[in-house]
């Protein structure tokens, strides 16, 4: 029986930057919301008035607005034994750990990022600097699994078969 084990699985996603998010989108849809109440009467010095589609369009244009503020809770990493799975604002990414040369947080850097065997770097949004200690335990349990995908097994000797 091998004596060394695998490191857990890791699933980690931006803390404070939700909580921003999610409470701006919120601020953002009642702000809308009360200008739009406000649109009645005539528009200006001319002929037309604020009818109630144009209440209707600026609640409309609350809703877009909060929803593109939530896409800023969209990131999340998962990593186990075989790979990361990285999700950013736009786009995502299902990589190997054979693929990836390091896992970094560089100095000043606002987010974490996996360094590639071909000098390209992808940025992991979901664990960002400004998380601080929970930043620290994802960056840390990240390259837990990336050494151990890296270390070769250990080989039980009873098993040896020669």
């Amino acid at each position: 029986m091998s004596s060394s084990a695998q490191p857990a699985p890791v699933v980690a996603r931006p803390q404070r930057a939700r909580i921003i998010a999610y409470v701006l989108a919120l601020v953002v849809v009642v702000v809308f919301t009360l200008i739009a109440f406000g649109l009645h009467g005539k528009t200006g010095d001319g002929p037309g008035y604020f009818q109630r589609g144009d209440q209707a369009a600026m609640i409309g244009l609350g809703l877009c607005a909060a929803a593109g503020i939530l896409l800023m809770t969209r990131p999340r990493v998962e990593a186990d034994e075989h790979g990361v799975r990285v999700r950013n604002i736009i786009g995502a990414y299902d990589l190997p750990w054979d693929v990836v040369r390091g896992v970094t947080f560089g100095r000043g850097a606002p987010w974490l990022t996996l360094d590639l065997q071909d000098d390209e770097r992808v940025a992991v949004m979901a664990v960002q600097m400004s998380d601080k200690d929970y930043a620290v335990k994802a960056a840390r349990a990240l390259r837990a699994l990336h050494t151990a995908s890296r270390t070769p097994a250990a080989v039980d000797p009873a098993v040896v078969v020669e």
